[in-house]
């Protein structure tokens, strides 16, 4: 008989837990909690959590995992609770939602989630959003448009949004490279110039940049009562170190899950930090919408010269004159507009224009394929194509912009 004493391994140290109704509603995740953790996870029931997350047991884990699905809709107050004791613990949220609505989202996420998968979980999805919550404070501050810029909120910027009336316009298009054009329209001294993709669901101006998108900005724009201008940069990203881009967010989210009060002060704390804050819009008019018409100095729309564009024009200046609303702010831009000897097309132009009682301010001829190529090489035209007859239409604007702000600028100093 062996004398020899039993060696007994020490259980593992748990560094996370799932917190849900009943965890085993959740297979999925119990697998996959499995997989990335082996046996250093535990679970705890919505009663049983806030209460532990507060005792000094607590103090090594790392993250939680918080599902729920429909049914614990109407428990949000006690997950709440869960949450906000999870935060002031240091501990990170992961939520996880089977049909839960954006409203019951939207607030949880407010609380502080600091992550959001859908179940059923998609395959290794939550591998990684456990390496994005336990990295997050590892990004390097380069990766930031905070980098070779600190707010000054001593700027009243110009607010320029741009929205395509019709699918395929050239509104992002018009956006990034009025953007950019901006950004470089004085050697010297040149102007800050910071662009907003406020097309939440299929917003597109990170690809047309090559720039990655962030799961700072839904957090930012979730929670824009906590946003100061050092937040709001560290949500940006610098492109050419000369302009600062605000992604859409990574995950396809509903329109009307931020406020008009959110967007207020995202628009708000750009214009205080930038001397022109360029937005892309998306086509949808949504509640919000009425905030960016009233908070611009100027409002592009962007049409072509086709039956699309002329209906939704006049659906459009039907709605705002019947809320009352400034219309006279909006400046109609022609895009793929009629070539010099085109009298035809010019012909069709001053119809469309007296037909709706507008006038098409802007008319831009079209760039043809370097256009397309240069979106999906990531780059500005002036990077890919700087001689394009569309690109020189769009400095034009630039300029013509600046110098009236330059102007208005030395009027109001004199």
């Amino acid at each position: 008989m062996s004398t020899s004493p039993v060696v007994q391994s020490d259980p593992p140290q748990i560094v996370a837990c799932t917190i849900s109704r009943d965890v085993q509603n959740f297979d999925l995740l119990i697998e996959d909690m499995e997989s990335a953790l082996g046996d250093a996870w535990g679970d705890l029931s919505f009663d049983d959590a806030a209460a532990f997350l507060q005792q000094p047991e607590s103090k090594g884990l790392q993250f939680v995992t918080l599902a729920m699905d429909t049914e614990d809709e109407d428990n949000l107050s006690a997950i709440s609770e869960v949450i906000v004791a999870a935060k002031e613990s240091g501990i990170k949220v992961i939520l996880i939602a089977e049909d839960v609505s954006p409203t019951a989202l939207h607030q949880l996420l407010r609380q502080g989630g600091d992550e959001f998968v859908p179940y059923p979980l998609p395959e290794n999805e939550l591998a990684r959003a456990i390496e994005r919550v336990l990295t997050k404070e590892e990004v390097p501050v380069a990766q930031s448009g905070e980098k070779g810029f600190k707010p000054t909120g001593d700027r009243a910027g110009v607010v320029i949004p741009i929205h395509g009336l019709a699918g395929g316009t050239g509104a992002t298009m018009m956006a990034v490279n009025l953007a950019w054009e901006l950004a470089n329209i004085e050697k010297t001294d040149p102007p800050k110039v910071c662009l907003l993709d406020l097309d939440f669901q299929f917003g597109s101006a990170s690809t047309y940049l090559d720039l990655p998108r962030r799961e700072a900005v839904l957090e930012l724009l979730t929670d824009t009562a906590s946003m100061d201008a050092e937040s709001f940069l560290q949500a940006t990203l610098a492109f050419g170190e000369k302009m600062h881009v605000l992604t859409a967010p990574t995950d396809m989210i509903p329109l009307d899950m931020i406020t008009p009060e959110d967007i207020a002060r995202v628009i708000e704390i750009a214009s205080s930090n930038f001397d022109y804050v360029i937005i892309d819009m998306p086509s949808t008019m949504v509640e919000w919408s009425q905030v960016v018409l009233e908070m611009a100095h100027v409002y592009f729309a962007m049409i072509e010269l086709d039956m699309r564009s002329a209906q939704n024009t006049l659906r459009l200046k039907r709605a705002l004159q019947s809320e009352d609303l400034p219309f006279e702010k909006i400046r109609f831009i022609l895009n793929r507009a009629p070539g010099f000897t085109d009298m035809n097309g010019k012909s069709r132009v001053k119809r469309l224009s007296d037909n709706l009682g507008i006038s098409v301010e802007v008319q831009l001829p079209d760039g043809g394929k370097p256009v397309m190529q240069s979106a999906d090489h990531g780059s500005p035209l002036s990077e890919t194509n700087a001689k394009n007859a569309l690109r020189k239409e769009i400095v034009k604007l630039a300029k013509s912009i600046h110098d009236v702000n330059q102007a208005d600028t030395a009027e109001a100093r004199a």
